[in-house]
């Protein structure tokens, strides 16, 4: 069983790649209406080995609409003329939302605001109620 380097610490072997060639429409010609050039890609996230939680999440929220219920990725290619073309396309993206996600997200620091900014910030609220305040009703005194 080969196994694809993604990243240096995550390879993915060959038989958790999962591909179907379906008829496509788009450039091609008449070739287009004989051979199966098109290339769904399917990747089991929620079963894959090779994937440790952190990176299995971040996957599964990277994937959006294409990820399946049961936790499965599907990829669609069906850019080239060529099965071979769109084989490599489909997998080049699946590995490359992998790549995204084996990145941890940096993390967030805490900033307060400076006082200048809490000053402007309540004058200019200050300034907005007294706009406010005088579209009330006109008093007779």
């Amino acid at each position: 069983m080969a196994r694809i380097a993604v990243t240096p610490s995550i390879t993915i072997g060959e038989d958790e790649l999962h591909e179907t060639f379906v008829l496509a429409s788009g450039p091609g010609g008449q070739n287009v209406n004989k051979v199966s050039s098109a290339v769904q890609l399917r990747f089991d996230i929620a079963g894959s080995p090779s994937l440790d939680g952190d990176v299995r999440a971040r996957l599964s929220a990277l994937a959006g609409q294409r990820l399946t219920k049961d936790g499965v990725l599907v990829i669609s290619a069906r850019a080239h003329r060529s099965q071979e073309r769109n084989r490599a396309d489909a997998r080049e993206r699946l590995f490359d939302l992998i790549r995204r996600a084996a990145e941890p997200p940096k993390p967030r620091r805490a900033t307060r605001p400076t006082k200048a900014a809490k000053r402007r910030r309540l004058e200019s609220k200050k300034i907005r109620s007294h706009v406010k305040r005088a579209r009330g009703p006109v008093r007779e005194d």
